[in-house]
């Protein structure tokens, strides 16, 4: 099974953008499906979110907040 990866943000974010880098290349060597969802789409997950963007979620596991933890990350998908 492939794992599934969330990255919360928003448009502008140079953070953000930065996260989605590192996922990027992280994935060349670790298949996962990368989905990025807008924290801006609802009240409840902007007001959850704003101030912790990027945040990153593994399967359903919230990992990382402001920046992607490369060699965390990449040890997690291996043992999969």
């Amino acid at each position: 099974m492939t794992s599934e990866i969330v990255l919360w943000g928003r448009p502008g974010c140079h953070l953000c953008g930065e996260a989605r880098a590192a996922l990027e290349d992280v994935r060349r060597r670790y298949p996962f499906t990368l989905v990025e969802r807008d924290i801006e789409a609802d009240d409840t997950t902007f007001k959850a979110y704003l101030e912790r963007i990027p945040v990153i979620v593994l399967d359903g596991e919230e990992l990382y907040d402001f920046f992607v933890d490369v060699e965390d990350l990449e040890r997690r998908l291996a043992a999969e």
